[in-house]
């Protein structure tokens, strides 16, 4: 089992660890600041750090159970053994920014009122896809319709509901690619205030102007009712 700390608290960067398990060049510790592949948001990277040597940490997803976390380490031929203490560091800015990017990803979801049939969160761009039917959009007036919620800074906050909760509004899950984990008994919402309501287990930003300014750099035709929103940081 590994604690999530990430979920809690996604601006630490620094934590002691202890290794639990060895597979190779995948590595499992009691808790963890990263975050694993899921949800269209990338692993987190970084770096995994001895009394003796420092080694990077280049993919982190889940493992084979609920509460099973795995980090990739380079160089793989390592001497790593279980029970070993460790400082995990994390790649802030390329964690910051999937943070940001992510919660900017919901707010453009809370501009389109169709199903969202994927997505990709991403350092640099990011991508949604909609079914988008007669439903029309414009790049120019999404660009500015976003960094209107931005600056409005509405709260941000995480709740929790139970998976029988969640059953019984079916609605509040927008992606159709990807479903909430399930399993625990309790799911985690993320609630920005009087514009968007979902669950999600990524990383998020506390406060929406967080995010800075950022513009639709382009819509895409991706079949004959799908279209491809990609978005940018403008900064």
């Amino acid at each position: 089992m590994t604690e999530k700390l990430f979920t809690d608290d996604s601006y630490l960067t620094e934590v002691k660890a202890t290794i639990t398990a060895v597979d190779g060049d995948w590595v499992e510790f009691d808790k963890t600041i990263f975050y694993p592949l899921g949800g269209g948001q990338p692993g987190d990277t970084g770096q995994l750090s001895t009394s003796a040597y420092t080694l990077n940490i280049v993919d982190t997803r889940k493992g084979g159970s609920l509460d099973s976390i795995r980090h990739q380490v380079e160089p793989p031929d390592h001497n790593l053994q279980a029970g070993d203490e460790v400082v995990l560091n994390l790649n802030w800015e390329r964690r910051h920014k999937h943070m940001r990017m992510h919660t900017c990803m919901h707010l453009l979801g809370s501009l389109i009122p169709v199903p969202v049939t994927g997505g990709s969160v991403g350092a640099e761009k990011s991508r949604l896809d909609f079914d988008l039917g007669e439903h029309t959009i414009d790049k120019e007036e999404l660009t500015a319709r976003l960094n209107e919620l931005i600056q409005a800074d509405a709260p941000l906050r995480f709740e929790s509901i139970t998976d029988a909760e969640l059953d019984a509004n079916p609605d509040l899950v927008r992606t159709m690619s990807v479903q909430p984990p399930r399993g625990s008994g309790v799911i985690r919402m993320v609630r920005i205030e009087g514009v968007d309501y979902q669950p999600c287990g990524g990383t998020h930003v506390n406060k929406v102007s967080e995010i800075g300014p950022v513009r639709v750099k382009k819509i895409e035709n991706k079949g004959k009712r799908n279209r491809r929103v990609h978005i940018v940081f403008d900064a």
